[in-house]
């Protein structure tokens, strides 16, 4: 069991910046990829970031890029994302997520890739 507690969200203005944080403990060791994913209200949930445990290989969705950057430590168990440049639409419950399961064949950014998740933080952007 992977658990994966996130901390750092919050109200920020358009055009802010926050740091999320994604901590991880119980059997961390077997922990191949954790993702970033958020979900607004009345929408799905979407992909948002994902990296590689072993050498930070990292993925963006499209709305994001050169905006948010994840990163982890793995000293600390710890993922990152840095979030700059925040517009409205940003507005989500924020979760983390673990993929243990290296064989699979599920894409980087596809939901059902990731074994645990954590509860979620609210961000939210003010225009």
């Amino acid at each position: 069991q992977v658990k994966l507690v996130e901390s750092g969200g919050g109200l920020v203005q358009d055009g802010g910046s926050l740091r999320l944080s994604c901590a991880a403990s119980g059997r961390t060791f077997s922990i191949y990829r954790m993702g970033w994913f958020r979900q607004a209200t009345g929408k799905e949930r979407e992909p948002v970031a994902a990296i590689r445990w072993s050498d930070s290989s990292t993925v963006y969705a499209d709305s994001v890029k050169g905006r948010f950057t994840i990163s982890r430590d793995n000293a600390k168990n710890t993922v990152y994302l840095q979030m700059n440049s925040l517009k409205p639409e940003d507005t989500a419950v924020y979760y983390c997520a673990a993929d243990v399961d290296r064989t699979t064949r599920l894409g980087v950014m596809e939901a059902r890739r990731y074994d645990y998740w954590g509860q979620g933080t609210q961000v939210t952007v003010s225009s």
